[in-house]
């Protein structure tokens, strides 16, 4: 894992079980950033602001509203095939109609490009370009969550 873990400083970090990491003793290089000790500072202020502002409880609390709202713009329109994810890394699979689950890439870059000009920023990811990957700030507030839902079925309006 690595990213959020010093809030953009870089540094990476390894878990696994404990007989996967004997099997690794004399390795000397686990991931390209690994624990020195400017790294390890910031990683561990940074920890210290997820524990102190219950930023874990917000993902779960706010990521949970996306994703019910994501899910009843699902049951209105057939071109969401799924919408997947936890906490606030959620994907929405854009197809052309849940029957035959054919992929749409063109309709999720124009999911995403729409919502751009609406002011909310999301990324389009999946193997095949047809996934809105919506990976918002741990700060996110529910109020931000039921404007990213507005804005994809607006989005999936225009489109």
């Amino acid at each position: 894992m690595a990213k959020g873990l010093a809030n953009g400083y870089p540094i990476g970090a390894v878990i696994t079980t404990k007989a996967i990491a004997d099997s690794m003793k004399g390795v000397l290089h686990y991931n390209t950033f690994g624990g020195g000790p400017m790294a390890m500072a910031a990683a561990d202020a940074v920890m210290d602001v997820y524990e102190k502002e219950n930023l874990a409880a917000n993902a779960k609390k706010v990521g949970d509203r996306l994703v019910s709202g994501l899910k009843k713009v699902q049951l209105k329109d057939e071109r969401v095939g799924e919408v997947r994810g936890m906490g606030l890394m959620i994907g929405v699979e854009l197809v052309k109609d849940r029957k035959s689950k054919e992929f749409a890439p063109d309709l999720a870059l124009r999911v995403v490009e729409s919502m751009k000009e609406q002011g909310v920023l999301v990324g389009k990811g999946g193997l095949e370009g047809n996934v809105v990957r919506i990976k918002p700030p741990l700060i996110w507030t529910v109020q931000d969550a039921d404007r990213t839902v507005a804005a994809f079925e607006q989005a999936l309006k225009d489109a």
